[in-house]
C-alpha cells in the first residue's frame, strides 16, 4: 500500500491536494503530527485534521510524534483518525495506550526511531496492528534515506511471523521510486511517500509508479 504524507503538500492549496489523493491510487493519507518536544518541529492539530476528514475518502493514517500520546487518543479518534501510531520512545505505558487505541475502533501502530532496536517490540507486538519503521530521523520531510532500514524490516518481519502474522510493516522517510521495490521485497507492506510525491510534476502518476513496485 501507499500512504502519501501531507507533510510535503502545499498547505495553501490543501483541499485540492487531498482531492488529488482521493482520485489517485493512494491507499491511505498519512498525517504527521509533531509537538516541537519529541521532535524539533511543529505541524498541525485537531482543527486541521477535522477539516481533512470532511473531504478525504481514504483512511487517515495518523502518526503521532508527540510525548505522552495517551493524553489525546480520544481527541484524535473524534478528529477522524482511522489508524493511530505512537512512538515506543514517547509512551511510558505502551501496552495500555495500544489497548486504548484499539478499544476506540482504530488500528493501533507503534513506531521506532532509526536508532531503536526491533527487539524492543517483542513484548507488545501481539497488541499491535502496525509497526512503523522510521527510515529518517523524525521531524522534517525530505531527509536522506537511512539504508539500515532493510535489515530492520527483515528483523521485524521475523518477529511478526512468530507472534502476530497479521501485523503490517510501514516505512516512513526518504521513500521514492528508486527504493520502493527493494522496500517491498524486504517485507514492507505500506510505504509513506511525501517529498517524492508532492515535489513531482505529476503526483498522482508518482503514487501509481511507486505502488507498481510492490511484490506481485
Amino acid at each position: 500500500m501507499i500512504a502519501p504524507s501531507l507533510l510535503s503538500a502545499n498547505f495553501l492549496n490543501l483541499s485540492s491536494e487531498i482531492e488529488m489523493l482521493n482520485k489517485s491510487d493512494a491507499d491511505w493519507i498519512h498525517l504527521d503530527i509533531m509537538d516541537g518536544v519529541f521532535v524539533p518541529n511543529i505541524t498541525f492539530g485537531f482543527p486541521v485534521i477535522r477539516q481533512i476528514k470532511k473531504i478525504a475518502t481514504k483512511p487517515l493514517d495518523v502518526h503521532l510524534m508527540i510525548i505522552k500520546p495517551e493524553r489525546y487518543i480520544k481527541e484524535f479518534k473524534d478528529a477522524g483518525a482511522d489508524i493511530l501510531t505512537v512512538h515506543y520512545e514517547a509512551s511510558t505505558h505502551l501496552h495500555r495506550t495500544l489497548e486504548q487505541i484499539r478499544s476506540m475502533g482504530m488500528k493501533a501502530g507503534v513506531s521506532i526511531n532509526p536508532h531503536s532496536s526491533v527487539s524492543l517490540l517483542e513484548n507488545i507486538i501481539e497488541y499491535t496492528d502496525l509497526v512503523l519503521l522510521m527510515s529518517v530521523n523524525p521531524g522534517f520531510g525530505g531527509q536522506k534515506f537511512i539504508h539500515g532500514i532493510y535489515q530492520k524490516i527483515s528483523e521485524t518481519k521475523e518477529l511478526i511471523s512468530k507472534n502476530n502474522p497479521s501485523c503490517l510493516i510501514e516505512i516512513d522517510g526518504g521513500v521514492d521510486i528508486e527504493n520502493a521495490e527493494k522496500l517491498f521485497k524486504s517485507g514492507a507492506d505500506i510505504l509513506v511517500a511525501g517529498n517524492a510525491v508532492f515535489s513531482s510534476q505529476n503526483p498522482a502518476k508518482t503514487i501509481s509508479d511507486i505502488r507498481s513496485k510492490r511484490v506481485k
